[in-house]
């Protein structure tokens, strides 16, 4: 990447990146669908978007980064939140989202479901 990686505003936007499963490279080196940032009137870093797919496997890691432990090994009621956290963000709009989750949580995708038929009770029934 020819923008130094140490410029203030990379290292402002790289916990964001990297959150995202997203990808820095030099701004001249964008393609099609890459975002580039410009600040103070110079483009400074591009994006490179990772696909759906991709972002449910990060979101993933992420998640066990954040709960220190394999989310296989969570209580019920925490996997249940992860389960709402996920589909906050759209987790089971991605093709085998379900079956990703349910792998990932060491539950069957009948029980993902139930998770997400009980959570939307809740919402129903406020």
């Amino acid at each position: 990447m020819t923008e130094p990686a140490d410029h203030p505003f990379v290292r402002a936007v790289k916990p964001l990146i990297d959150a995202m499963g997203g990808q820095m490279v030099a701004p001249d080196q964008a393609q099609g669908d890459d975002v580039v940032l410009t600040w103070e009137g110079q483009d400074r870093v591009a994006v490179r978007l990772p696909h759906l797919s991709e972002s449910l496997d990060h979101i993933l890691a992420e998640l066990q980064r954040r709960h220190g432990m394999p989310l296989a090994e969570l209580d019920r009621k925490t996997k249940q939140s992860v389960v709402r956290i996920l589909e906050s963000r759209g987790a089971f709009s991605v093709r085998h989202g379900v079956e990703t989750v349910a792998g990932a949580l060491g539950v069957s995708r009948f029980t993902v479901y139930n998770y997400l038929n009980r959570e939307n009770a809740a919402k129903d029934a406020d």
